[in-house]
């Protein structure tokens, strides 16, 4: 089992495990007392001190030995749980049979339990429960062993009841306490994240935002070559405004929705702030106030299917079109559509300009959203612009790319 641990975890990492060896200790030394005032009544006493010294030892090297987090694994999880078995079952050995009958604890008695901790803070609930279940297993061994099964009573089954509980409830304690670690590093993250966009906001609105504003307004005044500059430096103001105006969400997917290290999938990207970056005096973006994750190949491919739809416009509409994009998420598909109130298409344009070796729509366009597994509808007619409509299904996208 490696140690895939963020690095903003390894503190509550490190104090789960401080948990885990004080138990150890403590339990230690109530197993001491237990066998110190039980020995005279043993059938073999010093087989009794043996098992103790075993605990002894081993709880020394296992609270060395898990506070290296390169040694978490499953070499060291296997070994404290196969000394909390034998040591179990030494019980059949060392303790006499009417003892184990009467309900005598075994000679670990609560210290087999740390065992059990370490597997829940591990692996979670699944690990805590299925260590539990080997040791309960081991309880039931100690009577088989002594032939005493038909009287086993209810401390032994006290016992493996009180491990399987530890074993649910701290994993489950263990995986929410990690969730909300998570949380509050996203948290912290995103503040500072804001933070750092409102300052660079700040400095870029009293420098470059300034100047493209006073170069539109004196183009503009100058007319000529001028305007054109002027309306030039007018797109570049609208979009860098709408790019430190987007919200701190805009980014990439939280590292929830990203996929764990080896599961063959692809780190998953907001589609909303690849195209709000495309907006200008022109062209209007519209996106849903949440994050559209894609897988990020496939967000970025459709982002460029738009700026293809976008450079259409702009060639063959002429200076004075305008531009709608939409943005809209479905549950199982996510459509971007791009609007123009140009002058339209004759019926026939499109295959006669493939046919002609034109393929900037059919390969840009269509050819990328077809890759990815979707389809691209496009109605115009002559005098009423065109709507290219593009739609993407998540699941065909997340199986393609």
């Amino acid at each position: 089992m490696r140690d895939d641990t963020p690095g903003g975890m390894a503190g509550l990492d490190a104090a789960l495990w401080r948990s885990v060896a004080v138990y150890r200790a403590l339990a230690l030394v109530y197993a001491a007392v237990v066998i110190g005032k039980n020995s005279g009544g043993y059938a073999h006493p010093l087989g009794g001190w043996a098992v103790l010294g075993v605990l002894t030892v081993w709880t020394g090297v296992a609270t060395l030995a898990y506070r290296d987090p390169s040694r978490r694994g499953w070499p060291l999880l296997a070994a404290d749980l196969a000394v909390a078995f034998g040591c179990i079952l030494a019980t059949a050995w060392v303790e006499t049979a009417g003892h184990i009958a009467a309900g005598r604890p075994t000679l670990p008695v609560s210290w087999v339990a740390a065992s059990v901790l370490a597997w829940a803070v591990a692996g979670g609930r699944r690990l805590g429960v299925t260590a539990a279940l080997v040791l309960g297993a081991a309880n039931l061994l100690v009577h088989a062993v002594a032939g005493t099964a038909g009287g086993m009573g209810n401390t032994t089954l006290n016992g493996i009841v009180l491990l399987f509980l530890a074993g649910l409830v701290v994993g489950q304690v263990v995986r929410l306490a990690r969730e909300a670690e998570a949380r509050l590093a996203r948290a912290v993250e995103l503040e500072a994240a804001t933070r750092e966009r409102e300052r660079l906001a700040r400095r870029i609105h009293d420098s470059v935002l300034q100047v493209l504003a006073m170069v539109q307004r004196r183009g503009g005044e100058a007319g000529g070559e001028a305007a054109e500059l002027g309306r030039l430096a007018g797109e570049q103001e609208a979009a860098l405004r709408a790019l430190i105006g987007a919200g701190p969400g805009t980014g990439p997917a939280p590292a929830a929705a990203a996929p764990r290290p080896g599961d063959g999938g692809e780190r998953e990207t907001d589609l909303a702030p690849l195209l709000t970056g495309q907006a200008s005096a022109s062209v209007t973006v519209s996106t849903p106030a949440t994050p559209v994750p894609l897988p990020e190949h496939a967000a970025r491919e459709v982002a460029a299917a738009v700026a293809a739809a976008l450079d259409n416009v702009r060639r063959h509409c002429g200076d004075g079109a305008r531009a709608w994009v939409l943005l809209e998420d479905g549950p199982g598909e996510v459509t971007v559509s791009v609007r123009d109130d140009g002058p339209g298409m004759p019926p026939g344009r499109l295959d006669d300009a493939a046919a002609s070796g034109r393929l900037g729509v059919a390969q840009s366009i269509r050819g990328r959203v077809r890759d990815l597994g979707g389809t691209v509808s496009i109605v115009s007619a002559p005098g009423e612009g065109t709507e290219i409509e593009m739609t993407v299904p998540r699941r065909s996208v997340a199986s393609r790319v």
